[in-house]
C-alpha cells in the first residue's frame, strides 16, 4: 500500500509538473498530457531505482528521452490520429514522423528527463526518506 500511494504521488506531481510546463509554453494541455506526464515521470524516476547510481546523469537523461519520445508516437497515434483529439501536431517540424513526434522535441526531452531524474531522486529524498541523490553527470 505504501508503494501504491509513493507512485500515486509521484504521478500526481509530475503530471502537474508536465501540464504547468505546457501551460506555460503553449497556452493550453489536455488532461490525458497529465496522466502522461505523470506515468513517464514514474518511469523515468525509476532509472536510479532500477539502474546503479554510478549510470551518468547524461546517460540516464537520454534513455529518459528515447522513453518519452515513444509514448509520444505511441499515445500520438492512439489520441490524435484514431481519436482524432487533436491534441498537439508536429507536422510543421523538421523531421516529424506522421506529425506525432520529431527531432527538436525529441533533444527537448533530454533536458526535460535529465531535470525529471533529478527532480524525482530530490523528492524521494525529501518525501519518503529515500536515498540522499549523488550523481555521475557523464
Amino acid at each position: 500500500m505504501r508503494k501504491l500511494c509513493k507512485a500515486a504521488i509521484l504521478v500526481s506531481i509530475g503530471g502537474a509538473v508536465y501540464v504547468c510546463l505546457e501551460l506555460l509554453f503553449r497556452g493550453r494541455s489536455h488532461w490525458t498530457m497529465a496522466v502522461l506526464g505523470g506515468v513517464l515521470f514514474l518511469i523515468i524516476g525509476s532509472f536510479n531505482e532500477i539502474l546503479p547510481w554510478e549510470m551518468p546523469l547524461l546517460l540516464q537523461a537520454v534513455l529518459g528521452a528515447v522513453v518519452v519520445t515513444m509514448a509520444e508516437l505511441a499515445a500520438g497515434i492512439l489520441l490524435n490520429r484514431w481519436m482524432g483529439l487533436g491534441i498537439w501536431d508536429y507536422s510543421n517540424m523538421p523531421f516529424n514522423l506522421w506529425g506525432q513526434i520529431c527531432l527538436p522535441f525529441s533533444v527537448l526531452w533530454v533536458f526535460l528527463a535529465g531535470i525529471a531524474v533529478v527532480l524525482d531522486d530530490w523528492l524521494r529524498y525529501w518525501l519518503f526518506r529515500e536515498e540522499r541523490p549523488h550523481y555521475v553527470i557523464f
